[in-house]
């Protein structure tokens, strides 16, 4: 792959900020982060590469690239946040290069992207991490605690108001309102969701007899689309609770998580504690790198609602100057510099310098066929 060094990139650096339109908003650059971005291997000649999928990642998204493109002023970043679900089967269907998904592809989708991918090897890079949140709007509370089979019966419907005795007995300080609990969950197909249901399916017990599925498996209560369609229902609503991918929180109330004997709360940090302490799945090959997250973990310091978001690429591509894309960009994702950018704007948890090397090892095998 020949690659080039964009040479007038610090100039522009030092000038100010940057902007695009990426993922339907605009992004401003942080001049640090600009500045960090220099040193990114820039495609030679430029081009434009697309992708589609995960709504969670969609803030970090425009931070990567925002930077990516001050630093390669001749290449386009297109990403379309449609949803984790969405974006897997236009990586499939060949309309999008790359995926960002919060859940890895499943056995059935690894066959139909290995055909997209004319019979090479298509693999899951977990380059984004972040808490999921359990967000809620209630007057006057910031904070609760919430143990998993609370928090199970809760989006299960079967707890129906705040001031419920299992609410109460792990808020003793906190006057709870006689108000209705109105639990509001995606109304897409979402990989959210599927870490969500797959988190209450292992440490709710009873509380939560339903299966992990990107696809909420009850009658909802309130439905929305996408992570920013769950925020404004929360917001829009009174007693309203919903799962989020942390960086869209804002200043909704929030649970800290019941992990063995305590309460966890959200933070990169606990994020990326969960992360290390947990294996990669089991099957993967060598360049692929999904995990299997450990949601009854005891340990102190972990948050156990993790979102674990991929980027999804093929290992050869038929097109060479896709491959060489693919290959700069996922580069920059992974690197020190965009990890802290994406961690900065959306308060996601940096992978660690082990993880990085695997995916860096993985990125740097991604060819052209031809």
């Amino acid at each position: 792959m020949k690659l080039s060094k964009y040479g007038q990139f610090a100039g522009l650096a030092l000038a100010g900020s940057l902007a695009l339109s990426a993922c339907g908003s605009d992004q401003a650059v942080d001049p640090k982060h600009a500045a960090d971005a220099r040193n990114v291997d820039c495609v030679d000649g430029g081009g434009t590469l697309s992708g589609a999928g995960s709504s969670a990642q969609e803030n970090a998204v425009a931070a990567w690239t925002a930077a990516y493109e001050g630093a390669c002023g001749d290449t386009t970043i297109n990403y379309d946040a449609v949803g984790s679900g969405a974006g897997r089967s236009q990586f499939i269907d060949g309309a999008v290069t790359f995926a960002g998904s919060d859940a890895a592809l499943d056995k059935k989708e690894t066959e139909q992207a290995t055909e997209r991918c004319k019979g090479s090897e298509v693999v899951n890079l977990p380059a984004y991490i972040s808490p999921i949140a359990v967000a809620f709007n209630l007057d006057g509370i910031d904070s609760l605690n919430l143990k998993p089979e609370v928090i199970g019966d809760i989006f299960n419907q079967k707890i129906t108001k705040w001031n419920d005795e299992k609410i109460a007995a792990d808020n003793p300080d906190v006057e709870l309102p006689d108000t209705k609990i109105v639990p509001v969950n995606r109304s897409d197909e979402s990989g959210t969701t599927e870490n969500f249901t797959a988190y209450l399916a292992e440490a709710a017990g009873d509380a939560w007899p339903h299966e992990a599925d990107g696809n909420w498996p009850i009658k909802p209560a309130e439905a929305a689309q996408g992570s920013s369609g769950v925020v404004s229902a929360i917001q829009g609503g009174q007693g309203t609770i919903g799962y989020v991918d942390a960086s869209h929180v804002g200043g909704l109330g929030t649970a800290s998580v019941g992990v063995g004997d305590g309460f966890v709360a959200y933070s990169p940090e606990a994020a990326a504690a969960i992360v290390d302490a947990s294996p990669e799945r089991e099957g993967n090959t060598e360049n692929d790198h999904a995990i299997e997250l450990d949601y009854l973990t005891k340990e102190s310091s972990a948050y156990p609602i993790v979102l674990v978001s991929y980027e999804i690429a093929c290992m050869e591509y038929e097109d060479k100057k896709n491959a060489e894309l693919v290959k700069s960009f996922l580069s920059y994702v992974v690197s020190e510099a965009g990890q802290q950018a994406s961690s900065d704007e959306t308060g996601s948890a940096p992978i660690s310098s082990e993880t990085r090397d695997k995916l860096q090892a993985t990125i740097d095998k991604i060819g052209a066929s031809a």
